[in-house]
């Protein structure tokens, strides 16, 4: 599917000072047609994230619930292209295609872009007039409402491309202050690798990257879209773990073992535990009942403990290599079509092979490399020769 939305709070083009990282970029004169950062692509990497753990710790005064997380990123991802529009564009734009989107989800891309572009009003009250309106261009693979945090992740990549685009900057607090804006774990995917999150998302403590090659991942999202302010409510009115601290004391466990060097192994060990490290589990359940059964003989199957990621309803389960999750990928198509494995919801259900990715360099770092790897974030300018990006190599659904 492709849909093109009209942007909200979309600039005038013109030209504008200040020195981009983005070799070829250059500036045209007064007389130019278009501002910052014409004639080139910035190419962001979106991945899903993965609740290890999700322990919630009260309800704050704001009405969002206080969190503890350890929450990484996938190689699974979504592909995000952002480019200068022309001069007589009416405001930013949005084409998505793939996987489908509902408006709210897409929409997470354009407030992103709006929100930078207010934010640099604040910090230059003449610069609103001298940010042009942006072209941007989502390929989506994550699935919508599943607990893989994919609007969330684009917001994020949409954030760092605009700047980019219009070759400026944020003071570091005025970029958490946009992120957290967004959503509550829009700030997580700024810090490009694994990380503990607190508060309702706003506060990220990243952690060194895992001291071996990361595990594998089965990742199974039934087709049946769970919202996640109805898991919350559920939550509040009771449906929680009978052992309250346990999520908590996991958590803040794994957290450690991060920061003293954790391995693919001491996490394969620890996977009984993880499967019980979700506070929400039971608020998801509740709110779709079906889960239960899904996930008993999801673990039946596979013979391996099955944990959820966020609210929900996607189940991850680790191997040590992603040929063992890939067979297993197969092993649940099987069992779908024979009726092993209930098909829940109305949509169809995504299953996926993946593994949890390393730590992401920075953006900057990235403004000249033209690698074709899809897990990393990279700018592409149009001339420069370099492979497709949404020609994506790495693991697919299959």
């Amino acid at each position: 599917m492709t849909n093109e939305k009209p942007g909200v709070g979309g600039g005038t083009a013109s030209e504008a000072g200040g020195s981009g990282a983005d070799e070829g970029a250059g500036r045209l004169g007064s007389g130019g047609s278009a501002g910052p950062g014409a004639h080139i692509h910035i190419v962001r990497f979106a991945p899903a994230k993965l609740n290890l753990t999700l322990a919630v710790l009260g309800r704050r005064d704001d009405g969002y619930h206080s969190l503890h997380s350890v929450m990484v990123p996938l190689l699974l991802g979504d592909a995000l292209t952002v480019s200068v529009a022309p001069r007589a564009a009416s405001g930013d734009t949005l084409r998505v295609s793939g996987l489908a989107v509902s408006a709210a989800e897409d929409n997470l891309v354009l407030r992103a872009i709006a929100a930078v572009r207010a934010a640099l009003a604040r910090e230059d009250p003449r610069a609103r007039a001298d940010l042009p309106p942006l072209s941007v261009r989502l390929v989506k693979r994550i699935p919508v409402a599943a607990g893989l945090g994919g609007g969330s992740s684009d917001a994020a990549a949409a954030i760092e491309a605009a700047l980019a685009a219009w070759q400026t900057t944020l003071s570091a607090e005025s970029m958490s202050a946009v992120a957290a804006s967004i959503g509550s774990d829009v700030p997580f995917f700024l810090a490009h690798g694994a990380a503990v999150v607190t508060g309702r998302g706003e506060f990220v403590e990243p952690l060194p990257a895992m001291t071996s090659e990361p595990p594998a991942l089965l990742i199974v999202t039934p087709g049946l879209p769970v919202s996640t302010p109805a898991v919350f409510g559920e939550y509040a009115s009771g449906a929680r773990p009978a052992d309250a601290a346990r999520a908590r004391v996991m958590s803040e466990t794994l957290a450690d073992r991060f920061r003293t060097g954790t391995t693919a192994t001491a996490l394969l060990e620890a996977g009984q535990e993880l499967a019980a490290a979700n506070d929400l589990l039971p608020a998801a359940i509740s709110v779709a009942p079906e889960l239960e059964d899904f996930i008993r003989k999801l673990e039946k199957l596979v013979s391996r403990p099955v944990c959820q990621s966020g609210s929900g309803p996607t189940q991850w389960v680790m191997y040590p290599t992603l040929a063992e999750a890939r067979k297993a990928v197969r092993l649940v198509r099987l069992a779908i079509a024979r009726g092993n494995l209930p098909s829940i919801g109305s949509g169809e259900l995504f299953t996926v092979a993946t593994a949890i990715a390393g730590q992401f360099p920075p953006p900057a770092a990235q403004a000249t490399v033209h690698a074709g790897r899809a897990d990393r974030p990279r700018t592409v300018h149009n001339d420069s020769g370099a492979e497709d990006p949404y020609s994506h190599k790495g693991d697919d659904s299959r």
